[in-house]
């Protein structure tokens, strides 16, 4: 039985401050049609001006994920997206008359709250996932992240932080089940900083709505009695309540749970990974991640998702370890025999590379000439199958590439390093390096085994097939 679309019922404000720009802010969440998707619409700009969800739309993650398009920002956004993905809403819009949405306590716990009030509608159209089929993997190694991204029939995330802080040290959370989980066990977690982090924040224009209210701050840092009156101008504290902290807490704050800061690291995980634009069916296991990282696994993710959206188009269900076969590409090239110069795409990222193979055979029609009783096979056309290879990754980059073209406009630092014979496989590895509009440059490599037998630099243009 398939799975329907869920939005809200009805429409629901909350009010209050946000985190980093200090904005007072009132947010609206409306029902949305099926297929909409999340989005977020600025209601104090000219026309409300829309910005969906969706990781193209990413141009920040100073200590949040902050979307635009155009002149339409909407700056942190994961603990709103992690409350509506949570609950597993498909299609809502997000009215702010403001650049941010409200902190409020610095959890999603506030605005489950807000959507359950106003309720959940089931839809009249299938609820797409992206389906995992291989294990995807993210490090950054200089800070200690790691992210994997297994096959798995249900979502769920595994979150590891080891922070060398005693307050802290070591924590794991896992979220086995939103239905059974997300609102009572991760929504309530609170964002937190460490007490070394505020100035430096404060003077990069961040957290000027933050306070002792909606964050919790681990002292990191051996500070004096005489520091307390500078602490409450930072909290904008005009009272007596900031304390050393006895718990490593500053005022002693409690815990909501006793690993916390881990939970709300995964709870920003699930608010990030909601800029694929569709839920996911995976394992994802995190080490020491942050919004930067999660970003960068999300872009993973996405260029997958768009691979198997090629396949999935030109190739039906087919599995192989390969992404298109000869009959796709024919489906996308113009050229035919005897002029089809490769055989099967074995790897395509959209707008990166692209790594095709060309079986040469002694039947090929060229070995006649070139040359008898010493085939040979021409430099030119190496390059050819080479371009040809280099034209399925462009034209992807076309809404409708069956009705495109490739046109090659030129050729640079070629070089032939070794010749090609029957019997040959020749792998080309084709990797873009500019692309703007409709016009883009290319390197290339062919390879016999492990032998580079040509490279070359490749420009071309798309052009309407008339």
């Amino acid at each position: 039985m398939l799975e329907k679309q869920h939005t809200i019922t009805k429409a629901i404000s909350i009010s209050g401050v946000g985190l980093h720009t200090g904005n007072q802010t009132n947010l609206t969440f409306h029902p949305a049609p099926p297929n909409t998707g999340m989005i977020f619409r600025r209601t104090d700009l000219p026309g409300s001006p829309q910005v969906k969800v969706d990781i193209d739309n990413v141009i920040d993650i100073s200590r949040g994920t902050t979307i635009a398009k155009g002149e339409a920002v909407v700056h942190t956004v994961e603990h709103v997206l992690a409350a509506i993905a949570g609950l597993m809403i498909d299609n809502i819009i997000i009215d702010l008359d403001a650049n941010e949405p409200p902190v409020m306590d610095g959890s999603a716990l506030p605005f489950v709250h807000a959507l359950k009030e106003a309720g959940f509608t089931e839809q009249d159209s299938p609820r797409d996932y992206l389906v995992i089929d291989k294990t995807i993997v993210y490090s950054e190694e200089k800070r200690g992240v790691d992210i994997v991204v297994f096959p798995s029939d249900e979502f769920r995330i595994t979150f590891l932080i080891d922070y060398h802080n005693p307050a802290l040290a070591t924590q794991y959370t896992a979220i086995y089940s939103l239905q059974g989980e997300f609102e009572t066990e991760f929504a309530p977690a609170r964002t937190f900083c460490f007490l070394s982090e505020i100035e430096p924040l404060l003077q990069q224009g961040l957290i000027k709505g933050g306070n002792l209210d909606n964050a919790i701050v681990f002292i990191d840092r051996k500070i004096e009695e005489s520091e307390i009156g500078r602490l409450k101008q930072l909290f904008k504290v005009t009272d007596d309540h900031v304390q050393l902290g006895r718990n490593g807490i500053l005022n002693d704050k409690e815990l909501r749970f006793k690993n916390e800061p881990v939970r709300h690291k995964a709870l920003d995980l699930l608010g990030d990974l909601a800029l694929l634009g569709m839920p996911l069916k995976a394992h994802v296991q995190a080490a020491r991640s942050g919004h930067a990282a999660n970003v960068e696994l999300v872009k993973r993710i996405r260029k997958e998702y768009k691979k198997i959206q090629l396949t999935s188009k030109y190739q039906g269900n087919r599995k192989g370890d390969f992404v298109l076969d000869t009959q796709s590409i024919l489906k996308i090239l113009p050229h035919r025999y005897p002029f089809v110069l490769v055989d099967r795409i074995l790897d395509l990222v959209p707008q990166e590379r692209v790594v095709g193979l060309k079986n040469v055979t002694i039947n090929e029609p060229f070995f006649q000439g070139h040359f008898p009783g010493h085939p040979i096979m021409p430099g030119v056309l190496i390059l050819e199958a080479m371009a040809q290879v280099g034209g399925i990754l462009l034209l992807n980059t076309q809404a409708d590439p069956e009705s495109k073209l490739v046109y090659f406009t030129g050729l640079d630092r070629v070089k032939f390093r070794k010749p090609v014979r029957p019997g040959d496989q020749i792998r080309f590895e084709v990797e873009m390096v500019k692309f703007r509009q409709s016009l883009c440059k290319m390197a290339g490599k062919a390879f016999v085994a492990n032998d580079l037998v040509c490279e070359a630099e490749l420009s071309a243009a798309v052009v309407d097939r008339t």
